[in-house]
């Protein structure tokens, strides 16, 4: 009569561990379809994204030739009828300190020497 019992109890046992096992088997079976569809999906959204960089930088392509050809065109008549003038530009330089003595650097800071261009 006690080996009935233990007989009872191990079945269930069995039956119990089948049942994990099996839907075990079944969630990781939805786990997988999951990351197979997420794939597919990653993978088509990755060649049209593909496909949009090709025809931006065709279009960049487009507009750099199109910037090139105006700016061809632009010289000192075209900018004179637009109402720019030419300047004499003037650049500020300073003297070098390390020809300087260690008395005359506060002095040197502090002096700036104008130059024009000679366009």
């Amino acid at each position: 009569m006690y080996a009935n019992n233990i007989n009872i109890i191990n079945n269930n046992i069995e039956k119990f561990v089948l049942r994990i096992i099996l839907w075990s088997f079944g969630a990781l079976a939805v786990w997988y379809v999951l990351l197979l569809g997420n794939m597919v999906f990653n993978i088509i959204e990755r060649q049209q994204l593909e496909t949009d960089a090709r025809v931006l930088s065709s279009e960049v392509g487009n507009l750099e030739l199109i910037y090139l050809s105006m700016s061809n065109n632009i010289d000192l008549a075209f900018s004179r009828s637009m109402g720019f003038k030419e300047i004499k530009a003037k650049f500020a330089t300073r003297k070098s300190l390390g020809s300087l003595g260690r008395s005359s650097i506060g002095e040197a800071l502090g002096s700036i020497k104008m130059l024009q261009n000679e366009i």
